[in-house]
């Protein structure tokens, strides 16, 4: 799994052997099982996680109907916004299928960034790369039809038709799993 977490990070920075030592060093690789909540509405945490194998995903209760905003699958991050405002957290996120993370905090990023100041240019840069990419999600998301957003997903990321319960897709792309189904049908219905 390690060698997963540098040829990402390669992607960004080089490491030296000391700095892999360093990173290993920090315990972050973690197992965690299907259903696993990482996070519930009212907590505070400050960790963050990178996915290398497995699903998660995050989600709301509104009156009592769970809302999926966002899966993460393999080389994805996420940083609760939790982390960054220091606040309780106004969502929930699990694990979706067993999974492999890396769990960090933001102790151990002041630690990595202090000792290699290249890790926090790499972290600026993944932070610009992810807001580019949910501003536009978010764009797509407004101003597409539930059959346009789920041929994107068909698309984009097909895995997740397979990975992810269809209560759960459907609700993230804002439509409730009766329409889903009609949905399906007609995409089938119109390739025939």
């Amino acid at each position: 799994m390690e060698n997963i977490l540098f040829d990402f990070i390669s992607k960004y920075i080089s490491l030296s052997e000391v700095e892999k030592n360093a990173l290993l060093s920090l315990g972050l690789f973690h197992s965690v099982k299907k259903g696993t909540v990482l996070l519930k509405e009212g907590q505070k945490t400050q960790d963050s996680f990178f996915v290398l194998k497995g699903c998660i995903r995050v989600y709301y209760i509104i009156d009592g109907e769970e809302k999926t905003t966002a899966f993460y699958t393999e080389m994805d991050v996420l940083t609760p916004h939790c982390v960054i405002n220091k606040a309780p957290s106004e969502y929930f996120i699990s694990c979706v299928e067993d999974s492999i993370l890396t769990v960090s905090n933001s102790d151990m990023g002041v630690e990595m960034n202090s000792k290699f100041p290249k890790f926090d240019i790499m972290c600026r840069m993944l932070s610009e790369e992810l807001l580019a990419k949910q501003r536009i999600d978010f764009d797509k998301f407004k101003t597409t039809s539930p059959e346009q957003r789920y041929l994107n997903l068909l698309q984009k990321r097909p895995d997740l038709i397979q990975r992810v319960p269809q209560h759960q897709l459907a609700s993230y792309l804002g439509i409730k799993p009766q329409s889903l189904s009609r949905l399906r049908a007609r995409i089938l219905e119109k390739k025939s």
